[in-house]
Parts: structure tokens; sequence; C-alpha cells
């Protein structure tokens, strides 16, 4: 069930956005400023470690992969509503804030994919093998598969 691990998530979303309006205090903007993004690393940082350490049963696992992947879209969702041209027009601080995020991600993804075990790679794909959708389908689809 997916609501495992949902209070892991929101406290990470408390927390980052907690964050993001202390960042955007330091900077003189009354707003958040990277505070979704400040919770998905914790939720992912948090996760890895808790997973690590067998402090999670599967079900709350579960929840927080499934979580986890409802985030991108939420992300790509509040970012298409952002107003471009007036963050530029309000000046070169949006701008440089803007590159400075995508810096700091680009920096991040050696160290985040670090925490990640190793995994063998998958076995290639036969008709004794099929793919996981196909594995997984209607019976009678799954018999034309094969």
């Amino acid at each position: 069930m997916v609501i495992y691990g949902l209070a892991l998530m929101g406290g990470c979303m408390i927390v980052g956005t907690g964050l993001g309006y202390l960042i955007g205090d330091l900077v003189g903007i009354d707003a958040n400023v990277g505070g979704v993004g400040i919770a998905m690393l914790l939720l992912v940082i948090v996760s890895r470690r808790l997973m690590d350490k067998d402090q999670l049963s599967k079900l709350a696992q579960d929840g927080i992969m499934f979580w986890s992947a409802m985030y991108i879209p939420i992300v790509v969702a509040m970012c298409a509503r952002q107003n471009v041209v007036a963050a530029f027009d309000a000046g070169a601080l949006a701008f440089v804030a803007g590159l400075g995020a995508v810096f700091a991600g680009f920096l991040l993804i050696r160290p985040i994919a670090a925490l990640s075990a190793k995994s063998d790679p998958l076995p290639p794909l036969t008709e004794d093998n099929p793919a996981p959708a196909a594995a997984m389908a209607v019976p009678e689809v799954a018999k034309e598969v094969k």
C-alpha cells in the first residue's frame, strides 16, 4: 500500500520547505527557494540510509519508492507554472539562482548514485525470459507473446 512511507516523505517536505524559506530570507526574497528540491534530496538520502540499515519494512520501502517516483512529475508541473519572463525582468538573481541549482544538481549526481548498492545487469530478453510487461499481461496476450 502506498500510504506506507508517507510520514517520511511528509517530514522531508516540511524540513525542505523550512530550509527553502530560510534560504529565501537569507537572499532577501520572500519566497521558498528550492524547498521541494531539498525535500527530494532528503527523501533520497534518508530513505536509502534507512533501507541500508534494514530499518524499513518492505511495505514502507514500496511506498517510499512510489512517492519518490511521483516527485518528478510534481516538480516538472511546478516548474512549468513558473513565469520565466517575470523572473528575468526581476533581475539577475533569479537567473543566477537557477544556474546555481542546476550546477549543484549536476555535482550531486555522482555522490547520490554512490549511495546505492551496485547491482548486476539485467539478463537479455528471450522467449523464455520476456519483458516484465509481457509476463504480467492478460493470459490471452501472454500466449501470443510466447
